[in-house]
């Protein structure tokens, strides 16, 4: 089968079958693949300007599909990120999507439309492999039975997840609401209050640290790293941080496989470039860069395994294929990787300020590039564009309509995203330290208090008690504030925030 016959043409908005160069015959959905990684910075890979590393695998993605020079992350932080991706809503709308500890509650309402659930109704087997941190379970969580509700709840099929993070207890997969590998002698506790158990922490023991900290991280240790949170139990399935993406690239790898003679769609989820990083010893070393460049180039690699798993089973022009990351770069992140000593001449940010935490832009401007042969046009856009639209994008890829109450700040950019259309959209919210609006080449950010630097990463976090105004098209790199020479688009910038902001909707 080779093209797909749900792309319909049409005046309003839809895909022209002769501009995406489809037939009409009916044929296929197509498989997505969305890779999703972890504070992985606009200037992180080659195809975005960076010269000190190269991403051979991303590249190729570019150069095969659509790369997006003006798509956003909806937050500067991956929790509220995440939740916005999966619900079509600006996380900032719903108390409690903040970066989350590793025992926290699921902040999704079960049952609730998510990206997932809208291609599970599709009739797609659904699966996320990777970093999930919008919690687990209920009030009574319990990490040795049955934990629930989870991804399942909300639409995933499949699922084999890290929990939280790298850096937060308890360091174990979960696998279809199980502990993998859990000795149930051996049971799992977990606090993020007090101490439990008899494990050794960063805090009292640094002797036994592989890997020293910066700032935090000194909790109960897993395998020679501290981390936030205290553990105890659960020896048996404790991951080494080694080993991750492999474990993760085999997983993404097999469902990919295992559901090939059907659409299906996979939310792959790196842990790359988080911290802690520790690489695979393939990589270690190779960058140059310590450690942060060698989880850039373990990411690539984990890219080009599963584009070449695609290749491999043949379902290239079949699959929409989708990369991007959760929230922009940062340096010292708790651990001493060395990463600001060695990064050199390169730039994570790019030519964009701040980075991940921070309002100004390279808190939410992050890689995003789309790739369908046969539909999707190569070359660049500067269009508009933002992660919190694929729900929408794909319930109308999919001819599914959307309930008044679904996915409310989601738009459908299948336009923008295979190239028939140059605009985008035409405001956005950015989620960093402060509320910002971004409307044509505009981008006004709110007055705030706060530090000017994140705490131990030094990253500018754009706080400051006047309006800011930025020409994003003249100036990228936010260093001239306009507010003063135009007051009244920034009384103007301000009132639509206000409205968009008390509203409970942008759809």
């Amino acid at each position: 089968m080779k093209r797909r016959e749900f792309l319909k043409a049409s005046t309003t908005g839809c895909l022209a079958l002769a501009a995406g160069g489809l037939h009409a015959a009916p044929a296929r959905r197509p498989n997505v693949v969305l890779i999703y990684a972890d504070d992985l910075g606009y200037g992180d890979v080659s195809c975005y300007g960076a010269t000190a590393i190269r991403t051979p695998n991303v590249d190729r993605l570019a150069t095969e599909g659509r790369r997006f020079v003006n798509a956003h992350a909806p937050a500067a932080t991956c929790t509220p990120s995440r939740y916005a991706l999966l619900t079509g809503e600006y996380a900032w709308r719903r108390k409690g999507t903040n970066i989350l500890p590793g025992d926290a509650r699921l902040i999704i309402e079960p049952g609730r439309t998510t990206l997932a659930s809208v291609m599970r109704r599709a009739g797609y087997t659904t699966g996320v492999v990777g970093k999930w941190h919008l919690g687990l379970g209920g009030a009574d969580l319990d990490w040795n039975g049955t934990i629930a509700p989870g991804p399942r709840e909300v639409g995933f099929d499949e699922h084999f997840i890290i929990p939280a993070t790298g850096d937060r207890v308890p360091c174990v997969f979960v696998e279809d609401g199980r502990v993998v590998g859990l000795d149930p002698r051996d049971p799992i506790q977990v606090s993020y209050k007090t101490p439990v158990g008899t494990d050794p922490t960063g805090r009292d023991h640094p002797e036994l640290l592989k890997l020293r900290t910066s700032a935090g991280h000194d909790q109960t240790i897993v395998n020679g790293i501290s981390r936030i949170g205290y553990m105890s139990g659960g020896n048996a399935a404790r991951w080494v941080d080694e080993d991750i993406a492999d474990t993760l690239v085999r997983r993404g790898v097999s469902f990919i496989e295992r559901h090939r003679s059907r659409p299906f769609f996979l939310y792959f989820a790196t842990h790359d470039i988080h911290v802690p990083r520790v690489p695979h010893p393939r990589f270690a070393g190779r960058s140059g860069m310590g450690p942060r460049g060698d989880a850039i180039l373990q990411f690539d690699w984990a890219v080009g395994e599963i584009l070449g798993t695609i290749d491999r089973l043949r379902l290239a022009d079949d699959t929409l294929v989708i990369l991007t990351s959760d929230n922009g770069p940062v340096l010292d992140d708790g651990y001493a990787d060395q990463a600001v000593e060695k990064a050199g001449r390169h730039k994570p940010a790019g030519p964009l300020r701040g980075g991940k935490y921070s309002a100004f832009d390279a808190g939410t401007r992050v890689p995003f590039v789309v790739r369908w042969p046969g539909a999707v046009t190569r070359g660049t856009s500067s269009a508009l564009t933002c992660q919190i639209d694929l729900l929408a994008s794909m319930a109308a890829l999919t001819d599914q309509a959307l309930a008044p109450g679904d996915a409310p700040d989601s738009f459908d950019m299948r336009p923008a995203l295979v190239g028939t259309a140059s605009a985008g959209r035409e405001h956005l919210v950015e989620q960093g330290a402060s509320l910002s609006l971004i409307a044509g080449p505009w981008k006004y950010i709110e007055p705030s208090a706060g530090p000017a630097v994140e705490r131990g990463t030094n990253i500018e976090l754009g706080h400051s008690p006047d309006p800011q105004l930025y020409n994003l098209d003249e100036d990228i790199g936010e260093t001239r504030n306009l507010a003063g020479q135009y007051p009244e688009r920034v009384a103007q910038m301000a009132q639509r925030l206000k409205v968009i902001t008390s509203g409970t909707r942008t759809r």
